[in-house]
């Protein structure tokens, strides 16, 4: 077998929880005196990646003191992981002069922007690189460190080709997939384990890009997708997906199983844990998708397949989103006017205000959005510049607004369900501002104040007894 097992960064900070990763790699490697082929891909170390983003602002602002100090902070934390996890002496010195390699040239690029003040899309994928460049050759000599071949890789040396949208780069999967063919296929003949930087590709002109936030998820499925792999492992310190927030239902349970279309429901309304993009290639090659936790060995996890065995709920979770904001627009001059919500929401997407729901009435005259509440300040400056008094007469601000998502697959084609879920809520006082569903049926969404979020999640909860689920 070929399996792909991503590490997350809140199971790589202490050479305790890296020597139990080299264990669990050992596990899978051989497993009944078959042998199996290991595909380890990295993320960088817990926090790492938000150090980064915070020293890019004091970069901005001409501050050089800081990279030294951020230098210092890399030096130790990443040379203090060798000294503790790497024993055998000569492994050691490679790998510390690696890594102090890699810092040296953080450093350098560092110092270059700070001349100029300024950081663009493509300078910032460059130094977010650094967080997974940094970790990678720790984690290879890691397994060379128990008697295992190893050879790390950033996504770029493995042929992980994407576009040039910095940032949040999609992978240009053909040429991906021949590339990353040519190189992995290879070492893995030679039984050797590469390790992966997770989170970043690059774009044809060989210029670094990222694949956005938990983007070494989305590594590890594309190249998955590549190699045809059997399984793929996301491991972190999390025991899988849930049927709610923790924070909000005590009781709340872990998914024994769920289907892609599923959990791609659930990772689009906001559940954690894995990137949106990053069930896509997997999905289309039916590799199962495996969520375990690397510090509690003894959970099962959660697997997300197309081969369910026990799919006898109708729902499976129930969704959050928080900060967020209710946007209408309207005016008689919306009625039946072709192309005005092409126009709104061009307007919005050329300010990069993202709108995560969107609903209009059969007369035309509003439409209301729901978005990020950081997001509305832009949103309501380039309407009012733009479209105020032309297209569209008033805005309608409604701040502090939740997004309750019911999602499950067992909703489809299922009667009153709807009425069974807004019968729960409104035992509870809470009003409904706002409805969608999409006609696939695997989810309903609704939008109340942000004060009743808490009430309908634990009622819905509570309602479709999945406080109850056998699968936990």
């Amino acid at each position: 077998m070929k399996i792909i097992m991503k590490f997350g960064g809140s199971v790589l900070d202490t050479s305790l929880k890296i020597n139990s990763v080299v264990e669990i790699c050992k596990s899978y490697k051989i497993v009944n005196g078959v042998k199996n082929d290991i595909i380890c891909v990295v993320s960088a170390l817990y926090q790492v990646t938000d150090k980064i983003l915070s020293l890019a602002d004091l970069i901005m602002k001409g501050n050089r003191d800081t990279i030294k100090i951020f230098i210092h902070e890399m030096t130790s934390i990443h040379i203090g992981l060798i000294e503790k996890t790497i024993t055998n002496h000569v492994l050691k010195i490679e790998a510390k002069n690696i890594v102090s390699g890699i810092l040296d040239e953080f450093q350098d690029i560092l110092n270059g922007l700070v001349l100029i003040s300024e950081i663009t899309p493509r300078s910032l994928d460059h130094m977010l690189s650094f967080g997974e460049r940094l970790m990678a050759p720790i984690i290879c000599y890691s397994f060379r460190n128990s008697n295992l071949n190893s050879e790390y890789l950033t996504g770029k040396d493995v042929g992980i080709v994407t576009d040039s949208n910095f940032g949040e780069a999609r992978p240009l999967m053909n040429t991906t997939k021949l590339r990353v063919n040519a190189k992995i296929l290879p070492l893995l003949q030679r039984d050797i384990i590469p390790v992966v930087t997770g989170f970043i590709g690059a774009d044809q002109h060989g210029r670094i890009t990222t694949l956005g936030r938990s983007g070494s998820d989305y590594t590890a499925t594309i190249i998955a997708s590549c190699i045809q792999a059997d399984e793929v492992y996301l491991w972190s310190d999390v025991n899988g997906l849930l049927t709610a927030d923790p924070l909000i239902v005590n009781d709340a349970r872990v998914l024994d199983e769920i289907s892609f279309a599923e959990a791609a429901e659930m990772v689009l309304f906001g559940a954690k844990y894995i990137h949106p993009r990053a069930l896509e290639p997997v999905m289309d090659s039916d590799i199962p998708l495996k969520i375990r936790n690397a510090l509690n060995l003894s959970h099962h996890g959660t697997v997300i397949s197309n081969d369910l065995k026990t799919s006898n709920h109708i729902i499976k979770s129930i969704i959050a989103i928080r900060n967020t904001a209710l946007l209408e627009v309207g005016g008689g001059g919306m009625v039946g006017s072709l192309g005005t919500a092409a126009i709104i929401f061009d307007t919005l997407a050329n300010n990069k205000v993202n709108i995560m729901m969107i609903s209009q009435g059969p007369s035309e005259s509003s439409i209301s959005m729901v978005l990020n509440k950081d997001d509305l300040g832009k949103a309501i400056t380039s309407l009012e510049l733009k479209l105020l008094g032309k297209i569209i007469k008033h805005l309608n601000i409604l701040e502090n607004v939740s997004i309750v998502t019911v999602v499950g697959a067992g909703m489809r084609g299922i009667k009153g369900i709807a009425g069974k879920i807004f019968t729960s809520i409104a035992k509870e006082n809470v009003n409904v501002i706002m409805i969608v569903q999409g006609s696939s049926e695997l989810n309903l969404a609704f939008v109340v104040k942000d004060e009743d979020c808490e009430k309908a999640v634990r009622s819905l909860h509570k309602e479709f007894g999945l406080e109850k689920m056998i699968n936990d």
